[in-house]
Order: structure tokens, then sequence, then C-alpha cells
């Protein structure tokens, strides 16, 4: 409902609701007639004056109603609630008490007309940088939460980074090509989401997880530069950096190696950090995955401080002490200037890697301090060689050394967990501080104990490095891919390789991945069929767009950058999906619920 309050005749014709938006008007449009349209951020009765911040998607503008000069319109605006929806129309004046944390702060609107375009119900919480508002409670009002300046400022980042993208992308020869939203399941790589077929009883689309044979399909049909920013699904346990549907920016080259590669997207990153961060980058480094592993525990270390591992088999054991004695790996890093650490922080720190996420199940100190070395194992070693370990990690008078024993995956990902925390503790690990790599030559393949079988480490498509693939059925654990990582602030956001292109090669991988040729055929015909038409040396990568906006804004979760997320559960609670269908529908797809 509209209700128009006529205070003054109307002296501005114009063909749109408004002349201008919230956060526009500066002291030069002084004496301006305008017509401005948004809602109700806040108000303020002084008395004689009543001020209302004015907001749209542009910002904010302050109205002034004075008493004195009109009186009625004055107590109107008292009665306006939060969140009303208001077309205001009158003249730009220069403030008397300027806001200088404001845009519009050295100017206001003198109010002669009111339209008052939708009331609002009184918001569950309050529309402000710090709501009162609990996560759930917010989610189920996802559009009011949006109209927070936060989610705004998250929601442009994501559109000016999406521009950017296109741009680089189409000066550089890529074209955008759309791929099916239905496709067929495979058993590789996370769990599917499915779709029943009413015309196709009991089969079942699946949602794509990436649409990789898609680009592949399309470098065979001679588009030699693919690109989409696309939607993907995977019916995964949810954390911070994943959502069961997310944005990702998919590319493939043909005629390209490795290096082709890595320098067009690095070229990508590059761009983006200039434009939007105003940051320029020397080549980014690069790491092997065996090197990640063996200096930080992460195949995606965060690279903005050191505390790189010191592995200490050679140097603690034989000492009697059993923790290290019968230790595959015992490691540990040095914290420097935090020999001062009391009892109580390191105990907070034992504490730490004890917890189940972690999984160490103790750890040990030692102190370098003036003078003497102290440490929890000094029965177990004297004093000299306490300090030829120190040296290992050429400690420094007051640095810390932190250490931790056991079955060497698990102790490396224990102490990847230690040194995050203790980059997170001492400030290290800044948001506006940024540190790219490359990681590369990932294993091919990895064993899983439970299904006494190999997987592949990225997906079956993925070519061996051309000097490994004859260890292929010999000794596939030494496999390396041709493969690589782009990570930033230790976070993953973009992975890709050079593909197979040769029917044989792909149907080894699928050997060694225990495939049945039957059961190659049935899942991935279509592209082995599709390789013996002259199909070019490819390769390409997939980075999460999501991610590249929340490492862009320097946190962590991914949510905020998304307009609709789901919650933790995978739950849309402002739809309240996923929800029950009606037996009617059901019938129709032949579903029987248990």
């Amino acid at each position: 409902m509209i209700f128009f309050c006529n205070f003054a005749t109307s002296k501005l014709v114009t063909n749109m609701l408004r002349t201008h938006n919230c956060g526009e008007l500066r002291i030069d449009n002084k004496a301006q007639e305008v017509v401005l349209c948004g809602w109700v951020h806040r108000s303020r009765n002084l008395g004689g004056m009543t001020f209302i911040d004015l907001r749209d998607r542009y910002g904010l503008t302050q109205l002034a109603f004075n008493e004195q000069v009109n009186k009625e319109l004055c107590s109107f605006a008292r009665t306006l609630g939060r969140e009303y929806v208001l077309q205001v129309e009158g003249v730009v004046c220069e403030r008397s008490s300027k806001n200088p944390k404001m845009p519009t702060g050295d100017i206001e609107i003198e109010v002669h007309n009111i339209k008052v375009l939708n009331q609002s119900k009184t918001p569950p919480f309050t529309i402000e940088d710090n709501t009162d508002g609990g996560d759930e409670l917010r989610m189920r009002y996802r559009y009011l939460d949006l109209r927070r300046n936060i989610l705004k400022q998250n929601l442009s980042l994501r559109h000016r980074l999406s521009i950017l993208i296109r741009n680089y992308m189409n000066d550089s020869g890529f074209m955008e090509i759309e791929t099916p939203f239905l496709i067929k399941s495979t058993p590789e790589g996370a769990r599917d989401f499915v779709v029943p077929s009413r015309m196709n009883d009991g089969q079942f689309y699946a949602l794509p997880q990436s649409p990789q044979t898609f680009k592949q399909l399309l470098m065979v049909a001679g588009y030699d530069r693919y690109f989409q920013l696309v939607r993907c699904f995977r019916d995964e346990d949810l954390r911070a950096d994943r959502q069961p549907e997310f944005t990702q920016l998919d590319c493939e080259m043909a005629f390209v190696e490795q290096e082709d590669v890595l320098q067009m997207f690095e070229g990508l990153m590059k761009y983006l950090f200039v434009k939007e961060k105003e940051l320029e980058f020397g080549s980014f480094p690069r790491i092997t995955w065996d090197e990640a592993m063996r200096l930080y525990g992460s195949d995606k270390p965060d690279v903005r401080f050191g505390m790189q591992f010191v592995e200490l088999n050679d140097a603690v054991k034989g000492a009697n002490f059993k923790v290290f004695d019968e230790a595959e790996l015992v490691v540990g890093v040095c914290v420097k200037n935090c020999a001062d650490y009391t009892r109580k922080q390191l105990d907070e720190l034992t504490e730490f890697v004890k917890r189940p996420q972690v999984g160490a199940s103790g750890l040990v100190y030692i102190k370098v301090t003036e003078g003497e070395i102290k440490s929890s194992v000094d029965k177990f070693y004297s004093p000299q060689q306490l300090t030829s370990i120190s040296k290992k990690f050429n400690a420094q008078t007051g640095d810390l050394i932190l250490i931790l024993a056991g079955e060497k995956h698990k102790t490396r990902a224990a102490l990847s967990c230690l040194r995050l925390e203790m980059g997170t503790r001492l400030g290290l690990r800044k948001s506006d501080d940024f540190a790219p790599l490359w990681v590369v030559d990932f294993p091919l393949l990895e064993w899983d104990e439970d299904t006494q079988r190999y997987y592949a480490m990225h997906h079956p498509f993925t070519a061996p490095k051309t000097e490994d693939y004859p260890k292929l059925f010999t000794a596939p654990a030494d496999v390396r891919a041709n493969a690589y990582d782009l990570v930033v602030n230790g976070v993953e956001l973009g992975g890709g390789s050079i593909r197979i292109h040769d029917r044989d090669m792909q149907n080894d991988m699928f050997k060694t991945l225990g495939f049945t040729e039957e059961e190659a055929k049935n899942q991935f015909g279509f592209l082995l069929d599709a390789f013996e038409y002259g199909a070019p040396p490819h390769g390409g990568i997939a980075f999460g767009f999501d991610r590249i906006c929340a490492v862009f804004s320097g946190v962590d979760s991914i949510r905020d950058f998304i307009a609709f997320p789901k919650n933790n559960n995978g739950r849309d609670v402002m739809l309240d999906a996923p929800s029950n269908i009606s037996q009617a529908q059901l019938d129709e797809l032949n579903i029987k619920l248990k």
C-alpha cells in the first residue's frame, strides 16, 4: 500500500521514482531538488528536529525535518518505522554538523514531500554491521540480512571479480560455453546429488560436481580455449569453505603443456590482484607436493610466515624416551621469541594438539633461554643433546621449539594444525597480506586402506608425468601427476592438470583404478570414443570462485559471498529445503519411500 503525504506542491518531474541514489549526493549538489527512494535505516527525534537516515544499496543520506518549518511533516516523519520504504522529495542542503565517516556526510535533504511506498514490520534483528541476530535467524530472513553493508560489500566484490575474470578470459581468447546440469552419475569423487527422471522410469540424472568431461569434449570439438563461471554440486559434509552448491571458474586449453597453463592463470590472478587490491607480484613461487608435505605438512601451505618443519629422527632416537623411539616420525617447528610461554600457555597448546580434530597424543617443548635450555624431556636428554637439537632449528635465545611424534602422515597433519594455530596466535596470518604459490607434481594415485584400492588424487582423467607412465602397473604409488594447485594464504583456490587425451592411456588409468573394461565403457565410453576422433593435447584448471572472493576479503568462510547459502546441515532455512514432496509427485516418479 502506498501512502502519499502531499505537504507541498511537487516541482520535480521525473520518469523514474528517484533522481539520485542514497550514496551519490555531495556538497556540489547543494541547492538541487532531488527525489530519493530507500529504506528507513534509523531515525532520531531531537525535539524541534527529526532526522532519518535513508538507506539503499549505494549508501545513506540524512533527511532533515524541522518542526518550525513544517510541523505536520515533522510529526509524520516520527511515525515512520525502521525499514519503511520511502520516496522523498527535497532540497540538498549543507549540514551544520558534518559526519566525516559518511561519504554523504557533508549534506542532508530538507524534505518537502514523503511517499510511504510500503510499511515494514519491525525486523527480527537490527540491520547493522554489528547485528544482534544469530546465524540461523539471519539465514531464515536472508533477504533482510542482505541489506547489511557487509553483505552488500561482499556481493559487490563478487560482482567486480566476475567482471574482471570475464574481461581477462575474453581478452585471452577464451569462449564462455555452458554445459549441462543434468548429467550421468559417476562413482569417482564426492557424492552426487541425483535427480529422478519422470520420463525414464527408475533412472536418475546427477547434478555435476564439475564440467570436467564436457570441457574435455569441447577440446576434442576444436574449441581450444573454453571457460565458464558455472554452478557445481557436491553432496558432502560442509565446513567453512564448502557449500553443497558453489561456483567454479572452469577453464580448459588445447595444444598446451603444463607451463602454458600455469603462465595463463598466474596472469589471471596477478590481474585480479592489481585491479582489485592494487597489488603487484613477481613470478609465483613453486613447490613440489613432496616438499610441501615435508616442510609444512600440508599440500596447501600458508607461506605468509616461516616455521618450516624440521625432522628429528636421527637426533632424538636411542635416548630411551619411548615416545620418540617408537615413533615413525619426530618433527617440530621453531616459534620465534616465545620462550617466555608460561606453563599454562604450554598446557593449552598440549590440549589443542590432543583435540580429535588434530589427533596428536602429546606435545614436547624446548625453551632456548639466556644461558640455558629447558624442556619437558630433561630427564631423557642432556643439555648438550638439547642444544644439538635446537641447532637443527637454528634456534636463537628466546625461541620455543614444539615437537610432535607418531605415525608420519598423522604427525605431519597435526603439526600443520599447530603451526597454523601459532601463526594465528602471533598475528602472522594477516588478512591484508597475500602469499600465492603453485604446488606441483602431486601423486597421481592415493591408496585407500578400507577399500584396498587406489583412487585418483585429482580425478581419473589426469595425465601422469611422461617419465612416470611406465610405473603405472609396476609401482603406481610412485607415479607423479601432471597436476598443479594454486594456493593463496593456505587456501587451495584452484587445481588442474594436463589431461589424458589418448584412449590407451585412459584405459590403463581405469585398469589401475580397478575398473573392468565393461565398467569403463558403461561410465565413460563417450569420452573414450571421442579420443579416437583426433583429441588434441589439452589441460586446464578450475578455481573455487567463492573461495577467491573470501580470500580477497581476508575471511575463512565462503558463506557470506553467496547470496542464498545453506547452513552447516546443508539446509536452506529460509525456504525450509530440502522438504518432503507430495505423494502425487512420488507416484509420477515411481518412487516408494520406506
